[in-house]
């Protein structure tokens, strides 16, 4: 039996992953959790096969957990599931230490199979996964600016474009306001932009914000 814990902020869709992956007889959800704290205390009793994670997470996102875990030798397997496109944060999120990235919008079905695959100790990516890996193997460099961006700097950038004063993103992330700032202003010179409404529209157009 693979045991899967869920780690989603919205208790709907840990509903309808936990119902998609009941129908499997040799899969048993044992826990679920809404942020990382709550993942992190959850895990200390509760030990898990896979651990179903979304990238959106209050506080700590999902590709900060993926790096705590990977520092920590977790033995415990990630699938990402997310509503950001594949082509934003599946590489991001396949480098940092996930066996898998599976879109939300797709075929629930695929959850089944990716949770399958990633108990196994396999990497699973989609067949557009899969051609964005070859071409960024091959491509003489980026094509997007914000490819340049760290993991944190990139949160920094979704958080501004979701509304959030630099003050509310601090006490979000525990960081310092000036910690916050200096990401921002990172983001600023890396994308060659002015301002947090300029931040925000590029945000939107290369499909960065929203969950």
């Amino acid at each position: 039996m693979i045991k899967v814990i869920l780690c989603d902020d919205h208790a709907l869709i840990r509903r309808g992953i936990r119902d998609t992956l009941s129908d499997a007889v040799d899969i048993e959800v044992v826990g679920e959790a809404g942020d990382y704290g709550e993942l992190r205390a959850l895990m200390r009793g509760q030990t898990c096969d896979v651990l179903v994670l979304d990238i959106n997470l209050p506080g700590r996102n999902g590709l900060d957990v993926l790096h705590v875990m990977k520092d920590e030798g977790s033995p415990v397997k990630v699938l990402v599931v997310s509503m950001y496109p594949e082509d934003q944060y599946a590489i991001r999120s396949l480098r940092a230490g996930a066996y898998g990235y599976v879109n939300k919008g797709g075929d629930p079905q695929l959850i089944v199979q990716a949770v399958r695959t990633v108990a196994q100790g396999r990497k699973y990516v989609t067949p557009e996964i899969a051609q964005m890996l070859v071409e960024s193997l091959t491509a003489p460099a980026s094509e997007n600016p914000h490819d340049k961006l760290s993991d944190r700097e990139l949160q920094t950038l979704v958080l501004i474009a979701s509304g959030k004063r630099l003050s509310d993103i601090a006490e979000e992330l525990k960081l310092s306001p000036k910690t916050v700032s200096v990401y921002r202003a990172r983001v600023l010179e890396k994308l060659a932009l002015q301002n947090n409404a300029e931040l925000t529209v590029y945000a939107i157009r290369n499909g960065l914000a929203g969950d």
